[in-house]
């Protein structure tokens, strides 16, 4: 009796080590793919272009992996040992990648190289992860099963991981204490197999004392993360921040000067209290004026609320359809103590719906005809945001116009991108608007396009241009804008237009927008 419940206990304990083990890759695999996110987002952040980072971080963490798994050949001993020191590392490691990326940025320009390296030598202790875990595993399954199981739980791992960091990490924890969760993930793997596997352990009395300092080391990377961040963010930005955020898809700044305040997202300016008059004004107005009604109004982006309220100047206004991604930008807007007054709380009206969704997938869906569309969308800095620029994009919005309707776009800079601006109008002919290019002058962001496009059949862009010289805006509340500035809008410098057959039209299958947009001198500004 007594041997019988020596084995029964035995094979109870070994069932436990088993799938304590299990679970503990799946856990790993959970906390790989996170970080290869983390890295590869923070990159994009503060490297820009998101295509190329993310392919450069993913691929080179990718290879580090590759690296690892070599490396683990040469573990022959204390296996065990290893497992949970390599967990341990990884744990602090992960933690420390965020706050040591964005202390460095504070210092290195450019910070790549750094990035790089980190994001290597995270990837390099995850490629040490899989293969000693798998020899820990054949003590418990044959070849066959063990390397399909143990590839499965992490794969499965890798799954839930990727849904945690998209869904619940990054909206709600950010990039700043993410990776800090992230290092508990691995810690907390060390800290099961050390209690389920101490008895076996080589170096039990180095592993207590790692494991103790390891938490205490997390506690202090949560406590400095916010000041460490802030410090990092306002060495990129001139004036002093008062507001950041990272949301589900973008990073969210708002910065003071006096009693001005800038937002950018990404990095990327989107106005300024001085002078956003001198976009949103010109934006809105001569689309609206030029439409033959302005009863039902489609705004995609705008989630700031500057471009609704300037059409809410519009007696005629009944409806407004702001489609906005972000709820972030949206709740900011109403409810920070600068934005808020700035928009004239536009996004409170009850003549306004707000619907977060992808501009694209919003167009496709919906059956609404429209008296005029303003696309008040980020630059085409990526290839998620060239296809908002597209002629397939535009053909869609075309469809949900109503004859003698307007579409309105910002188009980037005519001066320091003129290409993709060039190409923005053509794209936007190419879908069968009468379309005139604009520009302005907006002292905090340079040289800025507009594109404003008639949907009437035969129109002609020579028509269209006489009718906005002709337009008067006597009856509106503007800041800047009048016939006088409207006329200047319409002329451009010698040989501007001249180039439009230098560019291709921008099509979802081939986005040239995106690389004429990347090729613009925007540094120089």
């Amino acid at each position: 009796m007594t041997q019988e419940k020596s084995q029964n206990g035995s094979s109870l304990q070994r069932s436990r080590k088993k799938l304590a083990l299990k679970a503990c890759i799946f856990a790993t695999g959970l906390a790989g793919i996170v970080a290869e996110y983390v890295m590869a987002t923070l990159a994009s952040y503060l490297l820009g272009n998101a295509v190329i980072q993310w392919t450069l971080v993913i691929s080179l963490m990718l290879f580090a992996m590759g690296v690892g798994s070599r490396l683990s050949r040469h573990f022959t001993r204390n296996l065990l040992d290893s497992f949970i020191a390599v967990e341990l590392v990884l744990s602090i490691l992960c933690a420390a990648s965020a706050l040591l990326t964005y202390f460095l940025a504070a210092y290195l320009d450019p910070v790549g190289p750094a990035i790089y390296l980190i994001a290597f030598a995270i990837g390099l202790l995850i490629g040490l992860e899989i293969p000693l875990a798998t020899r820990l595993n054949q003590v418990f399954e044959e070849l066959r099963v063990n390397i399909s199981s143990v590839m499965e739980k992490d794969y499965f791992g890798a799954l839930l991981g990727g849904l945690i960091f998209a869904f619940v990490a990054l909206p709600h924890l950010g990039l700043t204490y993410t990776p800090i969760a992230l290092g508990g993930i691995n810690f907390l793997v060390a800290c099961i197999l050390f209690f389920l596997y101490r008895g076996e352990l080589r170096r039990p009395r180095l592993l207590t004392a790692a494991c103790a300092a390891v938490p205490a080391t997390l506690l202090l990377l949560a406590a400095f993360a916010q000041p460490v961040t802030l410090f990092s963010e306002q060495r990129h930005y001139r004036d002093k921040i008062v507001h950041q955020e990272q949301s589900r898809y973008q990073k969210i700044v708002v910065t003071r000067w006096k009693d001005h305040h800038w937002l950018y997202l990404d990095s990327a300016q989107q106005f300024s209290s001085y002078d956003e008059e001198r976009y949103h004004e010109p934006l809105v107005h001569p689309a609206l004026l030029l439409s033959a009604r302005r009863s039902n109004l489609l705004f995609l982006g705008a989630g700031d609320g500057l471009a609704v309220r300037e059409a809410l100047k519009h007696p005629e206004v009944e409806s407004i359809t702001l489609v906005d991604l972000d709820p972030a930008v949206v709740r900011l807007a109403r409810t920070h103590p600068a934005l808020a007054p700035l928009n004239r709380g536009a996004l409170a009206d009850p003549r306004v719906e707000i619907i977060y969704d992808d501009a694209y997938s919003f167009l496709r869906r919906t059956d609404r005809i429209f008296d005029a569309i303003i696309v008040d969308l980020p630059d085409p800095r990526s290839l998620g945001l060239a296809r908002l620029y597209s002629r397939e994009f535009y053909g869609v919005a075309r469809r949900h116009l109503a004859p003698g309707g307007v579409i309105a776009t910002q188009a980037t800079s005519p001066f320091f991108s003129l290409k993709s601006f060039l190409c923005i109008l053509k794209t936007v002919r190419s879908a069968g608007f009468a379309a005139v290019p604009l520009h302005n002058h907006i002292p905090t962001m340079g040289e800025w396009g507009f594109v404003v496009g008639l949907n009437v059949e035969g129109a002609s862009p020579q028509a269209v241009r006489r009718r906005l010289a002709q337009l008067d805006f006597n009856g509106i509340e503007t800041r800047f804008l009048s016939q006088d500035a409207m006329v200047s809008m319409l002329h451009f410098g010698k040989g501007t237009l001249d180039r439009l057959h230098e560019v291709k039209v921008s099509t979802e299958l081939d986005p040239v927008v995106y690389g004429y947009y990347q090729d613009g001198e925007w540094d120089f500004y």
